[in-house]
């Protein structure tokens, strides 16, 4: 038996391995600019909000420092009750860019962000297609950079990876736990991949305008909790260039409270089943177990059963051991590459490959479910449609 785990953490390895080394010849994080080539085209940004009163703040703020690039910031308000609508009233009368539509009754078969997404694009005028969530903190020159990007490395859709906030010890013990099921399966941003496997972020999503219209709009991803990535790989298919890219230096995101809050809402979409083959999926579930789940219980409960006398041999650990030891190895290295992804770290943060299995079971449990409820909100065919109407993160 151990020989058997050790030989498929092995083939493990050199598949995790065959993923990451790109990551040494990464691009960087892409740089704030106040201004782009103007052949670039202008940029329409898209903010999908539904009671996001206590956070849309910051990120308005942060919009109304872009550049003259931008055209128009269009906040989509769904439904609001906490006042959500009066802040960006009064963003708008301070910025004229900002503008506040209301979008319409959600049809049967979408999800509420990819609707008032599909709303914001019917009124935007902009060359480029900007979907910004509300929970985001933009640096100034983020629009400017983004797509000075776009522009350089040729994609038509790009999204941006962000820099994290965090609120508690236990979320920065659990979040980049979290976060190492997307880089073991997909890369890091900033690398090459296959365009259909390509990760995606809506959090700051640019697209060409002429592209997403040409492509459906947003319709390919109304069902979708992970819509960003329905989005992108429909856009590879259809022939659009997309990529991924380190936005570390464009913008924060504090999207959770807790490692509780963490744990249920992130970790219903990380799957990706919306975007993946049922045979894809399970085959990532399979190579997490091993990749994440199984090195630190290995190499703990061997070496219990070795120091306690158990009657096995070091000889005969020793294959698992390595194994182990190795993709531990390569667990902690990674975490040393995520550390400008976190503005705040601590001794929690560099615990968190302890979190692995943990993170590994998040997948499996996120993975045999598909979820009913987002964030206290129903959603499915029972739901009624006034419960249907959300924002997912």
């Amino acid at each position: 038996m151990l020989t058997f785990l050790a030989a498929v953490q092995g083939a493990a390895l050199v598949l995790l391995l065959v993923r990451l080394l790109p990551g040494r010849h990464r691009r960087p994080p892409v740089a704030p600019r106040l201004e782009a080539d103007a052949a670039a085209g202008d940029v329409s940004i898209i903010v999908a909000a539904l009671d996001e009163a206590h956070r849309i703040g910051p990120c308005l703020a942060g919009l109304e420092t872009q550049g003259r690039l931008v055209r128009e910031i269009l906040v989509v308000d769904s439904g609001s009750t906490d006042g959500t609508g009066a802040v960006v009233l009064a963003a708008g009368a301070r910025d004229s860019r900002i503008r506040l539509l209301r979008d319409d009754p959600l049809p049967e078969g979408w999800v509420g962000k990819v609707w008032a997404l599909e709303h914001g694009l019917a009124q935007a005028s902009g060359d480029w297609v900007l979907g910004i969530d509300a929970d985001t903190v933009p640096a100034p020159g983020l629009a400017g950079g983004a797509v000075t990007a776009a522009v350089a490395h040729g994609y038509d859709a790009v999204s941006f990876s962000p820099r994290f906030r965090t609120s508690t010890a236990a979320e920065r013990w659990l979040q980049p736990a979290l976060l190492v099921t997307l880089v073991y399966r997909f890369g890091a941003a900033g690398t090459d991949v296959d365009p259909q496997r390509v990760m995606a972020n809506g959090q700051c999503f640019l697209a060409r305008r002429e592209a997403l219209r040409a492509a459906g709009g947003y319709a390919s991803a109304r069902a979708s909790f992970c819509d960003d990535v329905t989005l992108v790989r429909h856009l590879a298919r259809a022939g659009w260039r997309v990529g991924f890219l380190d936005g570390s230096r464009l913008y924060d995101v504090q999207s959770y409270t807790s490692a509780r809050e963490a744990w249920r809402e992130w970790g219903r979409s990380l799957d990706l089943k919306d975007a993946s083959s049922m045979a894809r999926q399970w085959g990532d579930v399979l190579f997490l177990a091993v990749v994440q789940g199984t090195p630190l219980p290995v190499l703990l409960v061997a070496g219990a059963r070795w120091a306690f006398g158990a009657s096995v041999t070091l000889g005969h650990l020793a294959p698992v051991l390595i194994t182990s030891a190795l993709l531990l190895t390569v667990r902690v290295l990674l975490q040393l590459a995520l550390a400008g992804s976190y503005a705040r770290r601590g001794l929690a943060f560099w615990l968190s490959p302890s979190a692995d299995p943990l993170a590994a079971l998040r997948i499996l449990l996120s993975t045999i479910r598909r979820p009913t409820r987002w964030r206290s909100r129903e959603y499915g065919p029972s739901a009624s449609s006034s419960h249907s109407r959300t924002v997912t993160k």
